[in-house]
Order: structure tokens, then sequence, then C-alpha cells
């Protein structure tokens, strides 16, 4: 009989959760707070672009070396040291707010910069912590795991938004980043608890860097299944970033404020909780592949129908069923990539992943913010749902393993 609960019938389990969730927590609240005070300051939408870009470009060029790392040496360390640089960051970001006078006119720059350094830390935590996720769990429950750490992370970004905007709304922008500082000494706190252990085999092997920097490519090279559904989420989430803009939405179009920004960028990831605890709840996917290409189909749909609206309770659906329809693309493509990628190349191509995926957040963002100043924000938001449709069709003809993919348990075997 199906399980729902399995993955977190392990303590260590629980334990990485209760780390992702708080740091989830905090990175979201700290991401509203930067994003409506740099609109506020600059009334530019290249600015909110830019903030995605200060972080992207970091983390794409150490992304292949933290993966390296990664797969040589105890991936639960690896995310300690990450934990407390996103951690100095964090009050770097309290002391720029709380800057005044002449001094105050270097806290765009300093944002920029201390934004830059958190983007290296997260491209070095993001294949430590899913290595070590991927280790700690049997291959049965893989799909389970993926599904409540998908759930774990979703429910810190509906939750992490709407505390940010209330936040700043009460006690200013210097006090939430103490918050969001708080937030992550919780989670470093739970990683220390974690008593699984375990180096990587690829600590052992005596291999040229350059060589072990390309092994996740390599590997992917072969890999249609992996590679198309990383494909599907790179160009998706690359031109399909309304939340990047989601400020001038709040401040210019629907007129809502700081609280109704709040809610905006809750309301993705309420959606994915609500389709994350649905997917735990029933048997594994049939036809995991066509699920994949429906769901990123869905979301470009949902983002254009975002653009149109023009009051919050239907931006606020449009959002949340946006958000629906990404869950079932993350635990589709984290779930194959824990089970067809060996232990001693999970932190490399994770890394890969991080470009292809992670990032792309932070491009996307720039994109968008690019396309608003250039064409306006409503044809930005349009035309990026209408390229992740055509992306949609074009990996359709290119990837038909991935379509084809049935259940998510007899993948690999």
């Amino acid at each position: 009989m199906h399980d729902p609960w399995a993955a977190l019938r392990l303590p260590d389990y629980r334990r990485f959760l209760t780390a992702h969730f708080t740091t989830t927590l905090g990175i979201q609240i700290q991401g509203v707070v930067v994003a409506w005070q740099m609109y506020l300051d600059t009334r530019d939408p290249l600015a909110l672009g830019l903030i995605g870009l200060a972080e992207a470009l970091p983390n794409i060029a150490t992304a292949l070396f933290a993966g390296h790392v990664a797969d040589r040496m105890d991936r639960r360390r690896l995310a300690l040291i990450a934990t407390a640089t996103l951690l100095l960051c964090s009050l770097a970001l309290a002391f720029l707010a709380g800057l005044e006078g002449d001094a105050a006119r270097h806290r765009i720059l300093g944002a920029y910069l201390v934004i830059a350094i958190s983007g290296v830390a997260r491209a070095f935590l993001q294949p430590a912590r899913t290595a070590l996720a991927a280790a700690m769990v049997p291959r049965e429950l893989q799909a389970n795991a993926v599904t409540w750490r998908s759930t774990t992370w979703q429910l810190g970004a509906v939750i992490g938004p709407a505390i940010g905007g209330v936040l700043n709304f009460l006690i200013g922008a210097q006090g939430s980043y103490l918050v969001d500082a708080s937030l992550i000494v919780v989670a470093f706190g739970a990683l220390t608890q974690i008593e699984f252990r375990r180096v990587p085999a690829a600590a052992t092997l005596v291999e040229p860097i350059l060589e072990s920097l390309s092994a996740g490519i390599r590997y992917l090279r072969g890999q249609q299944i992996l590679l198309g559904a990383m494909t599907l989420d790179l160009f998706s989430v690359l031109f399909g970033g309304a939340v990047a803009l989601l400020p001038i939405f709040a401040a210019d179009i629907l007129h809502v404020g700081a609280w109704g920004l709040g809610i905006l960028r809750s309301a993705p990831a309420a959606g994915a909780v609500l389709m994350s605890l649905w997917l735990a709840w029933r048997p594994p996917m049939r036809r995991a592949g066509r699920a994949l290409f429906l769901a990123v189909a869905a979301f470009g749909l949902f983002t254009i129908a975002f653009g149109l609206a023009r009051t919050l309770w239907l931006s606020t659906l449009c959002l949340v069923l946006i958000g629906a329809a990404d869950m079932i693309s993350v635990v589709v493509r984290s779930t194959l990539l824990q089970l067809l990628v060996p232990d001693h190349l999970m932190g490399r191509v994770t890394s890969v992943n991080q470009i292809f995926v992670g990032s792309s957040n932070e491009i996307g963002s720039f994109e968008s913010g690019l396309a608003a100043r250039l064409i306006g924000t409503v044809p930005s938001v349009l035309f990026g749902g209408g390229m992740t449709l055509l992306v949609v069709g074009g990996t359709w003809r290119w990837a038909p393993k991935l379509r084809e993919v049935g259940r998510l348990d007899d993948v690999g075997r």
C-alpha cells in the first residue's frame, strides 16, 4: 500500500526538512524586502531584473566547481559552510538597511554585492543538499522524499513572502532582515543534528579537475530523459518569469501596495503546496512524462492569463494555478534526477541542473525586467507565456523518451 508519510518516518530526513524549510522561509522574506526597497528607491523595472542577475552570474560561475566539491567532501559539512555564509549575508543586509544620510547612497550597490555573495553560497548549498538528501533516503522512497522536500520548500515560499510583507510594514527592512537571520540560525542548528555521514565515492578517485568539472555535462549528454526535463524547466522559467515583475503589478497595475505584493508573491507557492500534498497522498503517476509536458504547457497558459488579469483575486488565482503546474514539473524532474544519477556524480550533475533550472529563475527575472522596460510590463508577460508554449512543442518533438516515461518508481530499473 502507498504510504504518503514514508520519508517523514526517517529522523535525519525530518531534520533535513527543518533546515530546508527555515532556510527557504528566510530567503523568501529577504527577497520580498529587497525587491520592494529596490523598486521604491529606483522606480525602474530593470533594477528588479538586476537583482536576479546579481545572484545568477556568480551562481553560474561557481556552480560546476561547487558540484566538484560536493562530490569530494562530507556534504553535510559543505551545507553548513554555505548556510553560515547565507547568515552573514542576512546580517550584512540588515546593516545596509540601517544606513542613513549620506551613507544611504551606498545601500543599493552594497545590496547587489551581498546578493552576489549569497548567489555563490547557494551554488554550493544546492548540490550539497540534494546529494545529501538522495544518499540518506532509500531508492523506493525517493519519489515520496522529493515530494515532501518540494512541499517544504513551497510551504516556506507561501508563508515567507506574506511574512516579509507584514514584517516590512511593521518593523521595517532592518528588522525583517534580522528575522531572516534568525531563521538561518535555526537551519544551521538542524543541519548540525543530522547523524548521516558518508563521504561520496568520488572522493577516493584521482581525477584531473577539468575532467571532474565537466563530468556532469558529459553524463547528461547521453541522458535524453534528464536533459529534456531540464530543458523544459530552463526555458519555461526563463521566459515565464512574471513573478519578478510582481512589485510593478502591485504598485502600478493592481494598485494594492506592499500587502498586496505579499499576497501575490505567496500565491504561486500556495498552489504548489496544494498540488504537492495531493501528489504525496495519491499513488505515483502512471504517465509521468506526459504529465510533465502538460504541466509546463499549463504554466505558459496561466502566465498569459495573469498578464491579462486586472483584479487582485483573478491575478492571485492565476498565480496559484501557475504554482500548481510548476509543482508537477519540479517533482517529476527532481525525482528523475535522484533516480537516474549515480551517487558519485550527484553533486556535479546537480550543479549542472542548478545552472539549467536554479539560475534560470534569476536570469528569467533579468529577462522579464529588461523586456518590461523595452516593450512594457504586460506585453513582456504575454510574450513569456507564449514562448513557454513554443518550448513545450519543441521539446515534445526532440525528446520522445521523456514523453514516454511511465511510473517514476520504474525509471532506471
